[in-house]
């Protein structure tokens, strides 16, 4: 339900859109634009890590997307490499909005603990409220991932291992680094949350401004006036090589309803999905062309 509410408020080029929503009498379903470009876990995971030119593209989309999200007053809270696709001209799509959280202006703060662990921020490890700012420090963990090919924050042996990395060590960084790339990716990883690029109310316009970006004003990011340096190689769009066979090899079903046979079971009133129905523009489009 969260997610419907939040993917029918937003359109960003670089957030994979909403078609349309609607309900079966045991099942919620959401109709997404089709990504084929595959996950940037998967290209990164296959090339071992990009040049600094092609992490400038990734990170600038990245931060346009993040920007746009926190004037929605969304904090996205799931930033990583397996939650951004490549659409087939090579350009980013933030996918899986189940972790946001809405109505929280910047400079504001929420207290849930969630998050992928090796991309959560300090101050939600320390169970202290947060602001935007833990988008900030997932981007730079992704950053950081893109030019060295490695997690800056890893610990195999245990999870409250990684936890004591994340709030009290600094990642390693070696002299391959530009002292752009190296200067940027350490403010994003600022443990201080009010310390970290972007944090202010200027959010996304402090992160443009870093000379990383070659002052090239992210509007033009935005306008996809900045070619990819990776054009992802697909015959249709649906065309699945650049997903691990692992998945596409899968029987494709439908996801088994719970332990009641219906909604309805459910005990909720009969209109207490009637407003999760939705058929965006990009919806009416698809229909009217196969009319």
């Amino acid at each position: 339900m969260g997610e419907n509410k939040i993917l029918r408020r937003i359109r960003h080029p670089f957030i994979t859109n909403l078609i349309c929503a609607f309900t079966t009498n045991d099942r919620l379903c959401l109709v997404m634009e089709c990504v084929n470009g595959g996950e940037l876990f998967f290209h990164l995971n296959r090339e071992k890590q990009f040049s600094e030119e092609r992490t400038r593209f990734y990170t600038a989309e990245i931060a346009c997307v993040i920007g746009y999200l926190h004037s929605k007053k969304v904090i996205y809270r799931d930033i990583k490499l397996e939650n951004i696709l490549l659409d087939r001209s090579g350009h980013i799509k933030l996918v899986d909005f189940g972790l946001c959280k809405i109505n929280v202006p910047c400079g504001q703060t929420t207290a849930t603990f969630c998050g992928t662990p090796q991309y959560i921020a300090p101050e939600i490890l320390r169970m202290t409220s947060y602001t935007n700012a833990i988008d900030w420090w997932g981007t730079g963990v992704i950053m950081y991932e893109c030019l060295l090919g490695r997690l800056p924050f890893a610990d195999s042996k245990s999870q409250d291992g990684l936890f004591q990395k994340i709030l009290h060590h600094e990642p390693t960084y070696p002299s391959s680094l530009s002292p752009v790339a190296l200067d940027l990716i350490q403010r994003f990883l600022r443990k201080e949350p009010t310390e970290r690029i972007g944090s202010s109310v200027e959010d996304v316009q402090e992160v443009e401004r870093h000379p990383f970006f070659c002052n090239i004003p992210f509007r033009l990011y935005e306008e996809k006036k900045i070619q990819p340096l990776f054009r992802p190689q697909l015959d249709s769009d649906i065309d699945t090589r650049y997903f691990d066979a692992e998945f596409t090899n899968e029987p494709v079903c439908v996801t088994p309803p719970g332990s009641t046979d219906s909604i309805n079971a459910l005990g909720m009133s009969d209109d207490a999905f009637e407003r999760f129905t939705y058929v965006g523009n990009d919806g009416l489009s698809h229909i009217t062309s196969r009319s």
